[in-house]
C-alpha cells in the first residue's frame, strides 16, 4: 500500500502530467471528482489516513499553463540547429524513424502553435503565396461525429511561416493533395497527433534527458518561437496576436531583458 502522503506527491505530478499533455479541464474535474469519492470511502474505511486524490490549487495549475511560465525564454532553444538536432533525435528514436514526427515538432516551435493546433492544420489553412498560417476553430464534424477544436475555442489567428519552415509546408501540401480538408501533420497510422502520441511514438522524456533539455515538455516548443520572434523584432501588439495571449502582459515576458 502506498502512504497517503506518497499518494498526494503522485497525484499532483499526474496532474502536471496530464496539464502537460493538453488534457482539458472538464475532464480533470471529473476524473478527479470520482477519484475524491473513491478515496474518501477508503478513508472511511480506515484503509487509508488522508486522501490523495484530493489535489489542493490545480485550477491554479491551469491557469499558470495558460498564462505560460515567469520566464518562458529559459525554455526556448538556441538556434535552428538545436531544433533540427532535437527533431532528428526524435525521429530516430521513433518505431520505424517516421520522418513525420521531426516535421511536427518544427513546425510547433517555427510558428510558436500547441501540438493540437499543428494537428489540426488542415490545407485550406496555408496560404502559399504569401507563407501565412491561420490557425482557426475548427468547426467540421470529424470521423465519429467529433468537434475538433483544434485552438481551444479562442479566435482565428495570423501566423507567419518563417522561411526555414516552408519546404516542409510546401512538401506537406504536396502529400495532402487538392482536399482543402486534408490535414497536414498526422501521426504514422495518418490519426491525430496529441502531446500524449508525441510523447510516447518518440520516447521524448527519455530523448530530450540525453540532449540536456530534461524540463522540455511538448507544450514547451511554442517557447522557442516566441522568443525568437521577440529576438527578431516582431511588434509585441503583433506577437500576442500570434501567440493568442489575452494579456500583454503575458507576451512581454518574451521580449529580452535589454528591451
Amino acid at each position: 500500500m502506498v502512504p497517503a502522503q506518497a499518494g498526494v506527491g503522485r497525484s499532483s505530478r499526474g496532474l502536471r502530467l496530464w496539464i502537460a499533455d493538453g488534457v482539458g479541464r472538464s475532464s480533470v474535474k471529473n476524473s478527479l471528482a470520482v477519484l475524491v469519492r473513491v478515496m474518501e470511502q477508503a478513508v472511511r474505511d480506515g484503509i487509508i489516513t488522508l486522501n490523495p486524490a484530493r489535489v489542493v490549487g490545480w485550477q491554479s495549475e491551469y491557469q499558470k499553463a495558460e498564462d505560460e511560465l515567469d520566464d518562458p525564454r529559459s525554455l526556448a532553444l538556441t538556434d535552428w540547429t538545436a531544433l533540427t538536432a532535437l527533431a532528428d533525435a526524435l525521429v530516430e528514436r521513433s518505431y520505424q524513424q517516421f520522418a513525420g514526427w521531426g516535421s511536427v515538432v518544427i513546425f510547433a516551435a517555427a510558428t510558436a502553435a500547441r501540438i493540437g493546433e499543428v494537428s489540426g492544420v488542415r490545407v485550406k489553412d496555408i496560404d502559399p503565396v504569401n507563407w501565412i498560417w491561420t490557425v482557426r476553430r475548427q468547426t467540421t464534424p470529424a470521423p465519429g461525429g467529433l468537434i475538433d477544436k483544434g485552438t481551444k475555442g479562442k479566435m482565428a489567428r495570423r501566423v507567419p511561416l518563417i522561411e526555414e519552415v516552408r519546404p516542409i509546408v510546401a512538401q506537406r501540401l504536396l502529400t495532402a493533395g487538392p482536399d482543402p480538408n486534408a490535414r497536414l501533420f498526422t501521426g504514422r497510422g495518418g490519426g491525430r497527433i496529441s502531446t500524449a502520441v508525441l510523447r510516447d511514438a518518440t520516447h521524448w522524456d527519455e530523448v530530450v534527458t540525453k540532449l540536456g533539455y530534461e524540463h522540455l515538455r511538448r507544450h514547451d516548443l511554442r517557447h522557442t518561437g516566441l522568443t525568437w520572434m521577440a529576438d527578431a523584432g516582431v511588434p509585441l501588439h503583433v506577437l500576442r496576436i500570434i501567440a493568442g495571449h489575452g494579456s500583454l502582459m503575458t507576451t512581454q515576458r518574451y521580449l529580452h531583458p535589454d528591451l
